[in-house]
């Protein structure tokens, strides 16, 4: 709790937060061209997961009249948070200079960015774009807990806010060489930052806004499962820029490593998922396979630079089934309207993921893990069992600043901006009530 103490403080004194060295930023030989367009590309691909999707794997599984809603809400929040991202979240997140706990003003517009990271072959601006679609994904992965009843308005205004209060913060202690990072926490490519965060977040906001009218006894089915397996489709090949651009280098070791172990956990993930459903309801369906396969992806995210492929089947089958249970749990034994599961699969999973690394990262288990980073890939001075702590620690500082700040956020702009829609326009949907326009015109 020291901890998360300290990190409000430091989130008052913000630009002002005592002086630091970060990540140092040096001016050295130019950046590799290869790694530079991988990087680039890999940005292009991670933009693609948030639109067109996420937009439309969650679309998909809203009913027809509140589908345009989802993807405005998608689309909103990347305009916002780039915005802000530009301006002034990169700095607070990534500055050289500053806090463990927020950096400064010293790139805010993205000034001072062209240079190249300490251990960096892509220059800073390269760096910062790439930073930039995560950014963006994040608060949009909250979308899934408030669809068919959040009011646009206290959408875009807490996304805003949790971008700047949750994300950019927890970035900082975790990529920016904050205080987790100097811990020796691994998250390679977001288990902690993006979905741990997002998760728990989406867990709180669904609490706050209340159960849909008709929740859980009235059937809502999605109105396009073959929307929601096209939007996970995108996902799974947006994941390879996501995961294997981490790498910040197109090779062998980082980028091509990170990528197989990705796309083997979300096919594991997905066909544990298929069969359950199987043995349990007595058919495979799209949107099991879809959202096995995205179980699996978030799942590996944190540990795609840390294990091999034995380590990524055992993490796609434990995503499979803990997170096919997990959704069950919060909406059928709690009855937590978390509609589009953001909790049960990406939390849980990349929660499950950021921990278990710890175990199969080891190279002198049978769970063979590749290196990665050096000898078995731990913190310098760290076994098994220490790191394990570092990351179990990590996730519960996180996940408790999640909460607490979603939570304060969420009914400061509720205070001026209404939470959740009329009963009337939750049942006429949020197409109309909200954008005045259908997504499907069939007269």
């Amino acid at each position: 709790m020291r901890h998360l103490a300290k990190a409000v403080l430091g989130l008052g004194a913000l630009a002002f937060a005592t002086p630091l060295m970060a990540q140092e930023v040096v001016a050295q030989a130019a950046p590799d061209s290869g790694d530079t367009a991988w990087v680039l590309t890999a940005s292009a691909l991670v933009l693609m997961m948030t639109l067109p999707g996420l937009a439309l794997f969650y679309g998909g599984l809203v009913r027809a009249k509140n589908f345009l809603s989802v993807l405005v809400q998608c689309g909103a929040i990347t305009a916002v948070t780039s915005i802000l991202w530009i301006t002034v979240g990169y700095s607070l997140a990534f500055s050289s200079t500053g806090g463990e706990y927020i950096g400064n003003s010293q790139n805010f517009f993205f000034t001072n960015m062209f240079l190249m990271r300490e251990e960096q072959s892509i220059g800073e601006l390269v760096f910062g774009l790439f930073q930039m679609t995560f950014a963006i994904i994040t608060p949009a992965l909250i979308v899934g807990a408030w669809v068919e009843r959040a009011r646009f308005g206290w959408v875009v205004a807490f996304s805003a806010l949790w971008s700047l209060l949750v994300y950019v913060p927890v970035t900082r202690w975790v990529w920016g060489n904050g205080f987790l990072f100097g811990e020796g926490v691994i998250d390679f490519a977001g288990g902690i930052v993006v979905h741990t965060t997002a998760g728990v977040s989406a867990l709180v906001v669904a609490l706050m806004l209340g159960k849909r009218i008709g929740f859980p006894k009235t059937l809502m089915l999605p109105h396009s499962p073959a929307l929601t397996v096209a939007g996970a489709g995108l996902l799974w090949v947006g994941w390879f820029g996501f995961n294997g651009g981490s790498a910040l280098a197109a090779n062998d070791e980082g980028a091509a490593a990170a990528i197989i172990v990705t796309h083997l956990a979300a096919s594991v993930a997905a066909c544990v998922w298929m069969l359950l459903e199987r043995i349990k309801v007595g058919k495979a369906t799209a949107v099991g396979f879809a959202t096995g396969a995205v179980a699996g992806l978030a799942t590996i995210t944190p540990a795609a630079g840390s294990v091999g492929p034995i380590g990524a089947i055992i993490l796609g089958l434990l995503a499979g089934v803990v997170c096919f249970y997990a959704v069950g749990l919060v909406k059928n034994k709690l009855q937590i309207d978390d509609s589009l599961d953001v909790f049960a699969v990406h939390g849980v999973g990349g929660i499950m993921g950021s921990i278990l690394l710890a175990v199969l990262m080891s190279d002198a288990s049978f769970l063979g893990g590749y290196v990665s980073f050096g000898g078995n890939g731990y913190a310098e001075g760290m076994g098994m069992g220490s790191q394990l702590w570092v990351q179990i620690k990590a996730v519960g500082i996180v996940g408790v600043y999640s909460a607490v700040v979603t939570l304060i956020v969420g009914y400061m702009v509720s205070m001026v901006l209404p939470m959740r829609v009329s009963e009337d326009q939750e049942r006429d949907g949020l197409d109309i009530a909200s954008h005045g326009e259908r997504a499907w015109d069939l007269d």
